[in-house]
């Protein structure tokens, strides 16, 4: 199957935000985390979790980049029945007029005949969606480096790994230990799969309602994606870390976000750029994380006596 769509925007960035898997969670709709386990700049491997069906999948997959070509060929290792193959291409093509050829061709295969037209329809669906959504985020008429951004803190707290992994883990018990989170609703349906919503208060007192889906890996890594993201952004993704060290337990709180510049201009002004955008979800996001890993400490602190 062939997908084709024309975007506004210079074929190479277009090219980098596809190369970049670890902008995915912000950029495409069903993507929730992407773990490497092996990155180059011309081959990689990793394991990503996306929604599927309405349910959180697994799977890895390998890929091949040329930016020289700008083509990116991928192929999925283990995949999920009745899928028995899955492979493909991205390529963009510059032309003439300023705007991108972008097509995504797709292989597949599959065990039962009879699934056929389900998974055709799927793929169909989903190559619609990520095409339009890569328009979406590389025609806002600015640099991708300008409306994507991560940024991270770090901390080392006094406790033990398992007791910090937990008070992230736990965030139903967060509005007795966070004062800026007024109400969290936490499940697990799956083994490390958790669905949250939670309302918070900024420190320039803005509230928020955000709903999350949390990729839990005891006792290293929460990775999460906001489904309904705060205001002036497309996208939320972030991931809080684990590592024991001398001191304690090295903690890093790390956000990308995908900023909407008219969404961003309602609330900081209408000569406000995205540069400004940046530094106040910086403050806003990061404060709230670094409130996060205080308390965190404190717990695991309060934990050892």
């Amino acid at each position: 199957m062939t997908h084709t769509r024309l975007v506004a925007a210079p074929a190479d960035d277009i090219y980098r935000v596809v190369a970049d898997v670890t902008l995915w969670p912000v950029v495409f709709g069903p993507t929730v985390h992407v773990r490497h386990a092996h990155r180059s700049e011309r081959e990689e491997r990793f394991q990503l979790w996306a929604v599927v069906g309405g349910e959180v999948h697994s799977w890895v997959s390998r890929r091949e980049l040329d930016p020289v070509a700008r083509r990116i060929t991928f192929r999925q290792e283990r995949t999920h029945p009745p899928i028995t193959a899955m492979a493909g291409a991205w390529s963009f093509q510059p032309l003439p007029d300023g705007r991108t050829e972008v097509r995504l061709d797709h292989t597949f295969s599959v065990a039962d005949e009879e699934a056929m037209a389900g998974i055709r329809a799927a793929v169909d669906r989903n190559s619609m969606e990520e095409l339009a959504a890569l328009g979406r985020i590389t025609e806002l008429g600015h640099p991708v480096d300008q409306v994507i951004d991560t940024f991270s803190d770090t901390v080392v707290v006094d406790g033990s790994l398992e007791d910090v992994y937990a008070f992230v883990h736990r965030s139903d018990l967060w509005p007795e230990r966070l004062p800026h989170v007024a109400r969290v609703d936490l499940s697990e349906d799956a083994a490390g799969i958790q669905h949250m919503e939670m309302d918070t208060v900024t420190a320039d007192g803005t509230a928020h309602t955000t709903r999350s889906i949390r990729v839990c890996t005891a006792p290293s890594l929460i990775a999460y994606k906001q489904l309904l993201p705060p205001r002036m952004l497309l996208g939320h993704s972030g991931r809080w870390t684990f590592t024991p060290v001398d001191r304690g337990v090295e903690v890093t709180a790390t956000h990308t976000v995908a900023i909407d510049p008219e969404a961003a201009r309602e609330v900081l002004g209408h000569d406000s750029t995205p540069a400004q955008a940046r530094s106040h979800l910086r403050a806003a996001l990061g404060g709230n994380g670094r409130a996060t890993l205080a308390m965190a400490g404190k717990f695991a602190g309060e934990s050892l006596h």
